[in-house]
């Protein structure tokens, strides 16, 4: 049995599933206990530290060719393919993030790139994209086109809020969202937008929410194709994320087990797999370290430490200099330091002003010095689940090295399987836009793998 791009193996080793794609080689055995490779003959070796045994094993294949799953309109929810667009990387992966792949959409936004020089430009052209798609009863690439334009709408633009409110009635009206099936979940002072999509038998339940700058609407299609596959899917926008931020005012936070807690209570659930989007994969390792009903968690992808992203924004003197700056507690030099480079790029204006909207800083002192609580490494040690983390080989957000020291700290998970995607798989950029289809088969086959595995060792959850 040979493996490939289109068919998804599960290798079983003594109670932990490793899921493979391709034969992954760690830069240095010993960063994590356990690595896989499959030889032709399906014999595996194992390789911790630097010894390597010979292990019998015992394959299981889903369908190479899966159901495509389709919308109420009869359209397939996902297309594959990563494209260049713009030649800025930023802008050229928002435009493929908010894209429904179609040669249509690509056209257009293909036709208007040459006029885009900033943000203000790239507003312009896409609002006026969206007018024009809606316009045609075009009602998904109207929406997609409002969100993209929104997305480089700063917090004090005066079109944001409307866009947004806008952007969530099409999307709720394309995808037939009843209102039965959207919730305000009780959060101190706020509620959180909450969606769930209950089959008739669940297979089991998943919970997940976005990252820096998501909205839970633009996730309808994951919702939908997991829930057409058998889950019970919720998805939440906690503290710093859509309406619990727009709406209820309420920052993010890195204590991400307390609106996991408030989910899980007012729907009374157990034995949940726990999935975070973008920096969500970040929180969700830190919701896992403390709330008990968290049976597996998904990182899609990994975050091990997000004040490295601004950082990465900078040119390494900056660096140095903000480093220092923040250890000696220099606000007063800092934040005109940071102020002056956000004259100077598009990138640091927009992260910084979005990061201090999101977070809640009221300074860009303020702002770097938050973004150091959303780390993993003082808490992986406390998670004890099934664990899958998923990172794109040419993430041009989160740096590899974090990929592999998320893996390095997770010492004491029940399970732990890694998965790296590629260019040859088109979703080897941040979430595996360009297949976004690939990832959620590989989650769904994880989930069930570890069902199974349960059910024929007497475990509970």
């Amino acid at each position: 049995m040979n493996t490939s791009l289109n068919q998804l193996s599960s290798l079983g080793v003594h109670g932990s599933t490793v899921s493979l794609r391709r034969h992954f080689v760690p830069p240095a055995a010993h960063l994590c206990g356990v690595y896989i490779t499959t030889g032709p003959r399906h014999a595996a070796k194992v390789t911790s530290g630097s010894k390597t045994e010979q292990l019998s094993v015992c394959f299981t294949r889903t369908s190479p060719q899966p159901a495509q799953i389709m919308n109420s309109n009869g359209k397939s929810l996902f297309n594959v393919g990563y494209y260049s667009i713009h030649p800025d990387v930023s802008l050229n992966y928002q435009m493929n993030r908010f894209s429904d792949g179609s040669e249509q959409m690509l056209n257009e936004m293909r036709g208007v790139t040459p006029r885009i020089k900033n943000y203000a430009d790239y507003t312009r052209e896409l609002l006026a994209l969206s007018e024009k798609a809606y316009s045609q009863n075009r009602l998904l690439h109207a929406a997609c086109y409002l969100r993209s334009a929104e997305f480089f709408m700063f917090p004090d633009d005066r079109r944001k809020n409307a866009s947004r409110l806008r952007y969530i009635q099409w999307m709720k009206e394309y995808y037939q969202i009843r209102d039965s099936q959207h919730f305000n979940v009780p959060f101190g002072d706020v509620t959180m937008s909450t969606y769930r999509f209950t089959p008739e038998s669940p297979i089991g339940t998943i919970v997940f929410f976005g990252g820096f700058d998501s909205y839970i609407e633009e996730l309808f299609a994951h919702q939908l194709y997991l829930f057409q596959h058998g889950l019970d899917v919720i998805t939440f926008e906690g503290p710093g994320q859509g309406a619990t931020l727009e709406e209820g005012r309420l920052p993010m936070s890195h204590e991400w087990h307390k609106p996991c807690k408030a989910v899980l209570d007012y729907f009374k659930l157990d034995d949940v797999t726990l999935m975070g989007y973008s920096l969500g994969g970040c929180l969700a390792i830190r919701a896992a370290a403390v709330e008990a009903r968290i049976s597996r968690v998904v990182c899609d992808d990994i975050v091990s430490d997000f004040r490295e992203f601004p950082f990465r924004m900078l040119a390494p003197p900056a660096r140095i200099a903000v480093s220092t700056l923040l250890k000696l507690g220099a606000s007063s030099i800092l934040s005109p330091l940071i102020g002056w480079k956000m004259k100077t790029s598009l990138v640091i204006d927009w992260g910084v002003k979005q990061g201090m909207h999101t977070l809640g800083a009221k300074s860009p002192y303020e702002f770097f010095k938050k973004t150091g609580a959303f780390e993993t490494r003082s808490v992986s040690q406390l998670v004890k689940q099934d664990v899958l983390l998923f990172a794109g080989g040419k993430d041009h957000y989160v740096p590899l090295h974090q990929f592999y020291d998320q893996i390095q700290t997770l010492k004491n998970v029940r399970s732990l399987t890694a998965r790296l995607f590629t260019e040859k798989e088109q979703a080897q950029n941040h979430c595996q836009v360009g297949n976004v289809e690939l990832s959620l088969q590989t989650i769904i086959a994880w989930i069930t793998g570890l069902k199974e595995r349960d059910k024929q060792m007497g475990l509970s959850s």
